[in-house]
């Protein structure tokens, strides 16, 4: 059996990737799709951790537009996070793959609160780890949670599922006819770019913390395995 490259994985999944092509809400058939292609990774003896935003059902950013105070409006996005999570955990467990959910915010009759040792214990007792709301604090994205508890549990990469794009261009593809894909490119690259990525903030702690991130297309089948065992897709961002 191929050994997979990386051991203890964490994977950012947008909270449009659970709407499908509905576009808004939950799909139940599109999350079972992904719980079965996490549960081909899980069988490989990979520990994998999971950040899920929450824009297929709210975005701060929006409500703040519409006038709302920045604070409230990041606040329902880190629950429309939690929503997702658990919605992803039911299905996992519908797999017989043991699941835990952690919240940046304490909400423990839904579920537990982020502690880092125990959310590492979960991952050494072969159980999938989902973070949810985000790192608890207005202003900052789910893409910064997924850099900054990729740090604290010493995450071996971070995995970019995005939907319908095959890695990172110098440009939108469905936009520019003349974009350019790269295979690889530097943390600092990305921020110099301008390159829409993850956030400023969230390259900058993965550079800090030498985190190596994949951008991959979530939506052609097997891709999280091929990625975990090594296979070059998508784009692998790296180094200084």
């Amino acid at each position: 059996m191929v050994e997979p490259k990386y051991r203890r994985v964490v994977l950012k999944l947008s909270g449009e990737a659970l709407a499908g092509s509905d576009g808004f809400g939950i799909n139940p058939n599109v999350v079972r799709e992904i719980a079965k292609e996490l549960k081909e990774v899980y069988e490989l003896g990979v520990e994998i951790a999971i950040v899920v935003g929450g824009g297929n059902i709210w975005r701060g950013q929006v409500g703040a537009e519409m006038g709302m105070e920045r604070a409230a409006a990041d606040s329902m996005g880190m629950l429309a996070t939690v929503m997702n999570a658990l919605a992803l955990q039911d299905t996992l467990e519908s797999l017989d793959v043991p699941t835990r959910v952690q919240t940046s915010v304490d909400m423990q009759k839904i579920a537990e609160p982020y502690i880092r040792r125990r959310a590492e214990r979960h991952l050494e007792k072969g159980r999938i780890v989902i973070f949810a709301a985000g790192t608890g604090n207005p202003y900052f994205s789910t893409d910064t949670g997924a850099a900054l508890r990729a740090a604290e549990i010493n995450a071996d990469v971070i995995l970019m599922a995005k939907n319908n794009v095959d890695g990172v261009y110098s440009a939108d593809p469905k936009l520019d006819a003349n974009a350019v894909k790269y295979d690889e490119l530097t943390h600092l690259d990305v921020i110099s770019k301008g390159l829409q990525v993850m956030d400023a903030t969230a390259s900058s702690l993965s550079m800090d913390n030498d985190i190596p991130l994949v951008v991959f297309n979530l939506n052609v089948a097997g891709n999280i395995k091929r990625v975990v065992l090594g296979e070059h897709i998508g784009t692998t961002v790296k180094g200084k």
